[in-house]
């Protein structure tokens, strides 16, 4: 196949995206695809630049606001489809912002483009997490309850207490999210928030054990745990630091526990009209309950993401993950095609 890896882009993600697109790109090489690997800062990359960025890895915090301003000055908003017409397949490794909040998928479905991952209905349900929330209650999957500001904050005690999480509404990596302790400290945590997006949300902290679970296809995968080891959280550091947290594939959980997550796993898919592969996250509280986080559409596709991980405890090896997402929508396309939609 010749398949364009399509990643950076222009949001808080930037690096985390560069990683995923550079592991992708050379993963796909490995089992004999013609791969065009593209920046959508610098266009197409030479196999100097592609071995750079692999070598590069994640830094420990997200790009500087400086840096991003620049990178969406020369940019815009996406990239034009033109690049892709003669690719079979564009493989996403974008993450947040247009990337994946279905600005991209709508400009590639209406060029014609056949690319991976969930059209714009998804991303955008899935992105944006007061609306996921809503999908999921409708679904009668358990979420934390939540808020979103401008709220009082007597409201916001009263009915989320303490601790709680306030975080971008629309922002992925935990970039922006703060664990509010007091209630002095939840006027920064907004103001915070509020630098990464124009809506915040409030939501209840469940403490307990965290869980992952990958899709590919109709199929869920192995159930991860994750332990942080250098925050009380799953933060930016410890997703993209070498033993930032431990992650246990497969999880610790009763046969009856593995397959009630994965079942969850599945139904969160389908109530966000999810396609190819996703990932959804879950705690599970000190009464055994499990509540849904929230779904990613484009998960991390680095050396050191879950859902490879999660692939890779049921025997899918990374370079065959990345060929089946790809085929995925190549045979999506073929259906489409053939039923003349």
């Amino acid at each position: 196949m010749k398949i364009a890896v399509l990643f950076g882009g222009n949001s808080s993600e930037r690096d985390v995206s560069i990683a995923s697109g550079a592991q992708v790109a050379k993963a796909l090489r490995q089992i004999g695809h013609q791969v065009l690997a593209v920046d959508t800062f610098r266009g197409i990359l030479t196999d100097q630049e592609q071995a750079t960025l692999l070598a590069r890895g994640v830094a420990p915090a997200p790009p500087d606001d400086r840096d991003l301003r620049v990178i969406r000055a020369k940019t815009g908003s996406i990239v034009q489809p033109s690049y892709f017409v003669d690719a079979d397949v564009v493989f996403l490794a974008l993450h947040g912002g247009t990337g994946e909040d279905g600005t991209i998928q709508s400009v590639f479905d209406a060029a014609g483009v056949c690319y991976t991952g969930s059209n714009h209905v998804g991303s955008a349900a899935a992105m944006d997490k007061d609306l996921a929330k809503r999908l999921l209650m409708a679904a009668k999957i358990q979420t934390p309850p939540w808020l979103m500001a401008p709220v009082d904050q007597e409201t916001v005690i009263r009915e989320l207490g303490l601790p709680l999480v306030v975080k971008p509404n629309k922002q992925g990596s935990t970039v922006g999210l703060t664990v509010v302790k007091s209630a002095a400290e939840l006027e920064a945590a907004i103001i915070e928030a509020y630098r990464f997006d124009d809506e915040v949300m409030l939501e209840q902290f469940v403490s307990g054990r965290e869980f992952t679970v990958g899709i590919l296809g109709e199929r869920a995968l192995a159930v991860g745990e994750i332990i942080p080891r250098c925050s009380e959280i799953f933060d930016y550091k410890s997703k993209y630091q070498a033993d930032g947290a431990e992650e246990i594939f497969p999880a610790a959980l009763s046969v009856e526990q593995t397959r009630t997550l994965q079942q969850f796993a599945l139904r969160v898919h389908r109530a966000l009209k999810l396609r190819d592969y996703s990932r959804a996250d879950f705690r599970m509280d000190e009464a055994g309950q499990f509540w849904c986080l929230e779904a990613n559409t484009l998960p991390g596709m680095t050396n050191r993401s879950l859902l490879p991980k999660s692939a890779a405890a049921v025997g899918i090896a990374f370079p065959d993950l990345c060929d089946e997402i790809c085929r995925l929508a190549l045979s999506r396309r073929t259906f489409e095609q053939e039923s003349g939609r």
